[in-house]
């Protein structure tokens, strides 16, 4: 018989961010998140999410064992921003097993219909600001930093319970040795054409981090406003997202392109964590998880190009491309082999061809499921 309990306590929660590291035990593309990171994240009064929007966890059991976890979320933000009754279900994990699947999504959907929510959408934790997408196609390789992963029997299990395709999320593998030069050639013609119209690029200064950020919060929330199910984020949750992202960010990697003394783009890429993260049992940072991730860091080959957005009014003038070739710059001066750009999404047609022109190859989907809940 299996049993569905929501998530009511500290030793609860701890079950349910460990319950991945059984589930992927023998996966070796499995990466387990960071306890610490993941404990904040769900705990109301640790997260800014919190403060405006409504999370209720759920565990199956069965047999006195816990075979799956879901997340019910209610991003009250988001429903006001696209004027809408959505309802999100995350943090989806289960063993491979519909009843179990069912129940858990049963839970979910129905708190999220108390809650008068008329659509279930997923997973999502807790928005598209943050992980989202079930990987359908791509598992050869792990996941790259904050990006999913998920065994390749979710999409079926998802589908049998009724959930179909709302948008797919494309990432794209970049080899250094078959990119595509031409942005890193024309990079010092568009720089000198973009500064004689008072436009020039800088990378990020860590002394002012502080008002940098809020300069990429302007631009974040302008320059992605029509995306498919996009919701500005708040001055607390972009500060929250930025504080963890210094921990790992090199300001060669954060570039900003200003008209005037205003921020109007920029690109961002962090390293793949994820190399080292991989080898921290079950995301402990204790005893030696700190350890690995200060002597393994200068390692790491990759990087993810995380975001990369011009203000409307300020694009198809070549920002973009120099802001693609100060990535392949970097790339080749740091020796970095390898770069993953993602997510974007499937009909985003300008990011998919100026990716596809420096042969950037497709190689994971990830997608968006909905449902009707009424």
């Amino acid at each position: 018989m299996i049993q569905v309990r929501q998530v009511s306590n500290r030793q609860m929660l701890k079950a349910f961010i460990d319950f991945p590291h059984e589930l992927y035990k023998y996966d070796d593309n499995y990466v387990p998140e960071l306890f610490i990171a993941q404990r904040d994240l769900l705990t109301p009064g640790k997260h800014p999410f919190h403060n405006h929007s409504q999370t209720q966890l759920f565990l199956a059991y069965q047999n006195g064992l816990i075979r799956g976890r879901i997340a019910a979320i209610l991003n009250r933000n988001h429903n006001q921003f696209n004027q809408a009754n959505d309802g999100f279900f995350g943090f989806f994990d289960t063993v491979e097993d519909h009843l179990v699947a069912d129940a858990l999504f049963t839970s979910a959907e129905k708190w999220l219909a108390g809650k008068g929510a008329r659509t279930s959408i997923g997973p999502v934790n807790f928005s598209t600001n943050e992980t989202c997408g079930m990987l359908v196609n791509g598992f050869v390789k792990p996941p790259v930093v904050m990006m999913p992963y998920n065994k390749p029997y979710y999409s079926t299990i998802t589908e049998r319970f009724g959930y179909s395709k709302k948008v797919d999320l494309i990432a794209y593998n970049i080899d250094a040795a078959l990119y595509n030069d031409k942005p890193l050639v024309l990079m010092p013609v568009l720089e000198q054409r973009l500064k004689n119209k008072d436009i020039v690029f800088r990378k990020v200064e860590l002394k002012n981090f502080r008002e940098e950020v809020r300069s990429l919060q302007v631009i974040y929330n302008q320059a992605w406003d029509k995306n498919l199910g996009f919701v500005p984020m708040t001055v607390e949750e972009f500060e929250h997202m930025a504080k963890d992202l210094k921990l790992i960010l090199d300001p060669e990697f954060c570039v900003l392109a200003e008209h005037n003394g205003k921020a109007v783009g920029f690109s961002l890429c962090i390293p793949d964590i994820n190399q080292v993260l991989r080898s921290i049992d079950r995301g402990r940072l204790l005893p030696t998880g700190f350890f690995k991730l200060l002597t393994r860091r200068k390692s790491i080959d990759g990087i993810r190009v995380l975001a990369l957005g011009v203000l409307e009014g300020y694009r198809k003038l070549g920002i973009e491309t120099v802001l693609y070739g100060r990535i392949i710059q970097n790339c080749l001066n740091k020796k970095i082999t390898k770069a993953e750009a993602s997510w974007i999404l499937e009909d985003n047609y300008l990011m998919n061809k100026a990716l596809t022109s420096i042969n950037a190859v497709p190689y994971k989907t990830y997608r968006i499921y909905e449902k009707a809940l009424v």
